[in-house]
Order: structure tokens, then sequence, then C-alpha cells
């Protein structure tokens, strides 16, 4: 049987919004899930929202207790800007907020999981949205200030550090085509705006640590992105050139200026952009520019690529979307199979495939990197059973891509299964469960219950193989 290295590790993720509730206790001020939530619930699929989610405020050590069961080797949570800074400035600090996340901390240790902390999940205090949100350059010196009170608190314990999860959903998907808080619709103009100053709120932040923290602390820190396969059924020139400038223009948007070589945005962007802006009549280009410093200032500054990933697209090469926006940017259509097969959300088939030749593509592209995959899984459906097997079969096929590209040279040192329990899972709102454990949201105290691939999981942690063995002989102890 093919093993993993021993030194790789195993975890599970979550995020703030997702699982605490508590949106309103012990200090924490308005994000913009609770705002939007609250104020549009039409928004969500079900009209739900991450008031209670699944209590895990109040539900810190069954959570803990269920982690140690399963035996991951870290839990990646998040931390939530409001808890700490209820505006999000700090002039106002909440104690009871670092109360929480430090005693969080402590009993993760107590118990050998190590905490990797995301310090922004998309849950940017309501109050900076006021004036502009990720839009307004201020929000990059904001969010340092944040980043250095999380450092000052916890990182004499947290060794492993993500800036922010995820650039492009927060830019795109909050700024431009309106799918996540702040819903705000400003196509090809504010996720590049956006996208802009979460670079530089992520560099300023790492160069931050590295001068004030890095040498007392001795953690690690990266920003996380998702990047999606893309590969042509046609095998045209134009169209294998689409797939790459698909990448090149989802995923490199926010690598390209940490990882390459020559730093700064991938060519293919800065010149499309610059010139279709131009013929659409703007005196400007729509994507922004740093300047020499912040060019140097960006470059290699992750001590890891981290990355999530749930999608694989086919591509052609042709006129797409609305002028302006970043799909007639790019210039490329993206769609499934309907072959392949299907999940609860459209788009997230099932192509494990396309997660071995991501690795390989970053193997090559950006110079065999240490690469973390911090998040990926498969969505069920609002009714998804606790014999999940579905889940499990999507488990063997990912995790053992990832197995076969370490075996092809790749330089995997972690896999992280979104996510540790069903939970909020944003403008799905609870119809899409990705939990390893189910969380039942009509009872008050959110009962917990593993399913089987929770059984299959907590194996594969202990062998650090991929079987086929039934989860029925597995240690039931969850």
């Amino acid at each position: 049987m093919k093993k993993f290295p021993d030194n790789f590790k195993f975890g599970v993720a979550t995020s703030a919004y997702q699982i605490e509730g508590a949106w309103n206790e012990d200090g924490k001020g308005e994000s913009v899930w609770d705002n939007q939530c609250h104020t549009f619930p039409e928004k969500i699929a079900d009209r739900t929202n991450g008031d209670i989610a699944c209590d895990s405020y109040h539900k810190m050590d069954e959570d803990i207790l269920n982690l140690k069961r399963l035996g991951v080797h870290f839990y990646r949570f998040s931390i939530a800007w409001t808890r700490i800074y209820p505006t999000g400035l700090p002039n106002v600090i909440n104690q009871k907020g670092i109360d929480y996340y430090n005693l969080l901390i402590d009993k993760l240790i107590a118990n050998n999981i190590e905490p990797l902390v995301t310090i922004y999940h998309w849950d940017l205090p309501q109050k900076l949205q006021e004036i502009g949100g990720w839009t307004n350059p201020i929000m990059a010196d904001y969010f340092v200030s944040y980043a250095r009170i999380c450092f000052k608190s916890f990182g004499d314990r947290v060794k492993k550090w993500i800036t922010i999860n995820e650039p492009y959903q927060i830019s795109e998907y909050g700024y431009s085509y309106p799918l996540f808080a702040p819903f705000y619709k400003f196509t090809g103009i504010g996720c590049y705006l956006a996208g802009h100053n979460v670079l530089l709120a992520h560099g300023k932040a790492y160069r931050m640590y590295e001068k004030e923290f890095k040498s007392k602390q001795g953690g690690k820190v990266g920003i996380v992105n998702e990047v999606a396969w893309t590969q042509t059924e046609t095998g045209k020139k134009e169209d294998e050139e689409a797939a790459i400038r698909y990448r090149q223009m989802y995923f490199g948007w926010f690598v390209h200026p940490i990882f390459s070589k020559a730093g700064d945005y991938p060519p293919i962007m800065r010149e499309r952009i610059d010139r279709l802006s131009k013929e659409q009549g703007f005196d400007y280009s729509r994507l922004p520019k740093f300047t020499p410093e912040e060019v140097e200032m960006l470059h290699g500054s992750s001590d890891f690529l981290g990355f999530n990933h749930y999608n694989t697209y086919l591509v052609k090469s042709e006129p797409y979307g609305q002028r302006p926006s970043v799909q007639h940017d790019r210039g490329v259509k993206n769609y499934v199979d309907e072959s392949w097969i299907p999940t609860s959300a459209y788009d997230f088939r099932v192509t494990p495939w396309g997660l071995k030749n991501v690795l390989k593509w970053i193997k090559e592209e950006y110079g065999n990197p240490e690469v973390m995959v911090l998040e990926n899984g498969y969505a069920g459906f609002a009714n998804d059973p606790i014999e999940d097997f579905a889940r499990i079969d999507f488990m063997k096929g990912y995790i053992g891509a990832v197995l076969d590209a370490i075996l092809e040279g790749c330089n995997v040192t972690a896999y992280t299964v979104w996510s540790f329990m069903d939970n909020f899972e944003w403008s799905s709102g609870y119809s899409c469960r990705f939990g390893l454990f189910h969380v039942d949201f009509n009872d008050p105290k959110r009962k917990r219950t593993p399913k089987r691939s929770a059984y299959y999981y907590q194996n594969l942690i202990k062998t650090k193989m991929v079987t086929d063995i039934k989860p029925e002989s597995f240690d039931h102890n969850l």
C-alpha cells in the first residue's frame, strides 16, 4: 500500500461566522454577514443566517473532544475581526473576544491539536464596509492593526497563520459579481480595487510579522487562494491558451505577485485589462498598478503556498460576460462535463484528477514551494445522510490524488477536509452540507453526529493510507 510521509499532516477546517453563532454576545460587533443576512434574508438560499449556526461559541469542549477523537493533527479555524475590534478599529478592544480565542487555542494544544489560524475569513466589520470596505485603500492599514493584535495575543502558541482566505472570492463575489457579502455589484471595477487592497493588506501584515514577531515567535505566515483546474476538450491551440489564461487570471491574480520570479500581476492579466480598458473608453486601466516598492514588498510574502480546491472546468476561448467584467477580461468560457459525478453545488463535480493536475502545475509554475491543501470537500445536500458513502468515495479519490502528486515529486505537506461539521455555507445557508459531522440545526442544542466519513478519515489519519476498508471496522469512539 502507498503511504503518506510520516511528517504529513491531516486536519479539518471551519470559519468563525459559519460555526460560532453568538453573533452579538460578549461585546462582539456587527459584521457584513450579520448585516446582510438580517437586512436582506432573501440573498440566502434558505433565508437563514449565522446568528446561532453550530453554536460553537458555547460548545467548545464538545468540538475539541470530537477533534481529538477524530485524530486530526491540526484544526484550521478563523478569528472573527469583530470579536476583537467590534468596530474594526483598535480604539475599542474587546477583551472577552481575546479570552475566547486564548481558551480555544490553549485547549487545542492541551489535546495535541495544532491551531492553524485564519485571521480574516470574509467577516469584515460592518463599520468598515460603510467607508467602502476592501475598495478603500485604508483597509490595508486597518487590517495590519487587526493582524498585529492577533499576533501579539496568540502568536506565542500559534505557529501557522493565514492572513486572508480566498481573495478572489472576497473581491469578485463581494464587490463585482455579488454572490457574497457585502453583495456589491460593480462589475469589472470593484473586484480589481478590492483585490489590489487585499493583496496590499496581506503584504503589509506579512512584513509587519517579519519585523515585529518572527524572531520571537518563529511562526509561518501565508495567504490562501482558491484554485480551479482548467483544461480543454478540443485540443485547439487557442483553447489550450485559454485554459492557462483562466488559471493566471484567477489563481495567478493573487499568487503571481507573491510566488513568481518576476512578481507583480501576471503579464497576460496586465496586458488584457490595460488594452480592454482603453478600448472600453476608460482613460486609465481598471487594474490598479503596484509601485516598485509594493512589488518588492509582496514578492516572497508567504512562507507556504496554501490553496483551496473545489472545481475543475472545461474551457474554450471565446468572448464571454458583460463589458466590463472579469469574465470578459479573461475571454474564456468555462463549463463542466455533465457526465462528471454531481454534488449539491452544480460546478463542484467530483474530479480528483483535477487536484493532482493543479499540484503538478504549481510545482512547475512556481518552483515547487511548500504546498498546503487547506480546503477540499464534498458538497452534500440538506438531507446529507449519516451513511455518506459518496463523501467517502470523494475522499478516497482526492486524498489519493494528493498522495500520487507527492510520489511524483510535489512538495505537499498537509491536507484539510472542508469541513469539520455541517455549518452555514454562506449564500447557500444550510442547504449545502460539507461536514464530517452532521449538525441538527432544528435542535436547540445543535446535536453533532459523526457521519461514516468521519470514521473513514479517522482511520486514514491513523494509517496514513488511502484504503477501501469499510467504516464499520473503525474505532467508533466518535
